[in-house]
């Protein structure tokens, strides 16, 4: 009943995850319409806000819903907002977060290492591709080689998420403090709206109570 006439196929499903309908423009501006509706308190909502970034600047590709949600609880904000907040983690963000989070944990680690996004970017597909292949090896009479994916945890995985767990914070906290004021700013104007509208349809039904007796009285004169 509820599924689609024609149903679509395994490749536009993994576009409409790089590249929504209607563009990231749309779908952040939907997104953020949805935070702003929540019916939680704005210091919950911004809490949530705040989680949602900071999972953002992880490499746990993912893992990013659970770890907001995670932070969300553990700092007492909205999880269903933390989970809308990962969206600030997307293609068109991807080169700042990596560039801030692999500089910021090479610098700690005290390197001088620089990777392209691209190249971020092949060296997790080819992680993964070699962690497959290593778990079918366990299978078959393939031999499993860990050099390349212990080389990617030295050179890109632990640099990003060290990175990460230092810039993420920063950030998370940074849209805490912003989103906050915007949040509040928002309820308190539709609180104001439904009240203007309940007094319009008290009045209103206070207008026709008192009209209905005197068209009650008029058949009798």
């Amino acid at each position: 009943m509820f599924k689609r006439r024609e149903p679509r196929h395994w490749l536009t499903l993994v576009g409409r995850s790089f590249w929504p309908r209607g563009g990231w423009g749309r779908a952040t501006s939907y997104v953020w319409h949805r935070l702003r509706r929540l019916p939680d308190p704005p210091h919950k909502v911004a809490r949530g806000i705040g989680a949602g970034v900071f999972a953002s600047f992880t490499p746990l590709f993912g893992f990013h819903f659970v770890l907001a949600g995670l932070a969300a609880w553990a700092v007492r904000g909205s999880i269903l907002a933390s989970l809308f907040a990962t969206l600030f983690g997307n293609p068109l963000t991807f080169p700042l977060i990596a560039g801030i989070s692999m500089t910021t944990g090479n610098w700690v680690l005290g390197r001088d290492a620089r990777l392209p996004v691209g190249d971020i970017l092949g060296a997790f597909g080819q992680a993964s591709a070699e962690l497959w292949r290593n778990a079918v090896a366990v299978f078959t009479p393939a031999s499993a080689h860990w050099d390349g994916l212990s080389l990617f945890w030295n050179q890109v995985f632990w640099p990003y998420m060290l990175g990460g767990l230092i810039a993420g914070p920063v950030a998370g906290v940074i849209a805490n403090y912003v989103s906050q004021p915007v949040v509040r700013l928002y309820q308190g104007r539709r609180r104001r709206k439904l009240a203007v509208k309940l007094q319009q349809i008290a009045a209103a039904r206070t207008a026709a109570a008192a009209t209905s007796p005197a068209r009650a009285e008029e058949p009798n004169r």
